[in-house]
């Protein structure tokens, strides 16, 4: 299974759906002006279609960028409608259960807790 996201710094969504004819230039600049963000960081920025049964991610490589691509054959992935931010931040692994299915917005998993003492 080749998926990226393995050492990326963060996975970003994109929350509004992105019309898909626009290539890896379109994506930077939507990344850029209107999320604010820059494309070049070690970061994977992730866009919906509006049916959603179509996601890419966008992500910068050492030398040039990248554009992984999925698409849903009967299914749609799970996508967060009711907050209010442009864009979700997530860990590598919620982007893998979103990219396998998972509704995370229904059902998150437990927070990490960070702890300094034991007693």
């Amino acid at each position: 299974m080749m998926r990226p996201g393995a050492d990326a710094g963060a996975v970003y969504l994109c929350r509004e759906p992105v019309d898909f004819r626009k290539s890896i230039t379109g994506l930077a600049l939507i990344v850029e002006q209107h999320l604010a963000l820059d494309p070049f960081a070690r970061a994977l920025y992730v866009f919906i279609n509006r049916d959603r049964n179509k996601l890419r991610i966008l992500y910068w490589e050492r030398n040039g960028f990248c554009l992984w691509y999925k698409r849903l054959e009967r299914e749609r992935f799970r996508w967060p409608r009711h907050l209010c931010s442009d864009t979700v931040t997530l860990s590598a692994q919620e982007l893998n259960w979103l990219l396998d299915g998972f509704d995370l917005w229904c059902n998150p998993p437990h927070q990490s807790l960070h702890f300094d003492s034991v007693s």
